[in-house]
């Protein structure tokens, strides 16, 4: 199966910075768009950024200009750089991403997520 694992998540201090990677496992065809959500108690999740497999990135309003996603095709990853962090940036973010497998005969494509990692900033 398909097991995507994020790290990098802590306590930083508004104005600081933190990189999360997230990074895809398993046997499948190929990973179409990747990116990050977060969600924080009591509300839905939302997207933060994601990332097309030729490079086109998308961006919540709330982050323009402050976190940048990119991702590394041949080594299965995605990145989520953070930048000026805001204590409403506190969440756990999610990886996300867009999988094609092919098992037993079918091609099958599917959202595929991580466990989340705890991002928590101070002011």
């Amino acid at each position: 199966q398909v097991q995507l694992v994020e790290s990098g998540g802590g306590l930083v201090q508004a104005g600081g910075s933190l990189r999360l990677p997230c990074a895809a496992s398993g046997i499948f065809i190929n990973i179409n768009t990747m990116g990050w959500y977060r969600q924080v108690p009591g509300k839905q999740r939302e997207l933060v950024a994601d990332i097309t497999s030729v490079g086109s990135t998308n961006y919540a309003d709330s982050v323009k200009g402050r976190f940048t996603v990119s991702r590394d095709n041949a080594k299965k990853m995605v990145y989520l750089q953070m930048n000026s962090l805001k204590p409403e940036d506190t969440a756990v973010y999610y990886c996300n991403a867009g999988v094609l497998t092919y098992i037993g005969g079918i091609f099958r494509s599917a959202d595929y997520w991580g466990q989340g990692t705890q991002v928590t900033v101070s002011s």
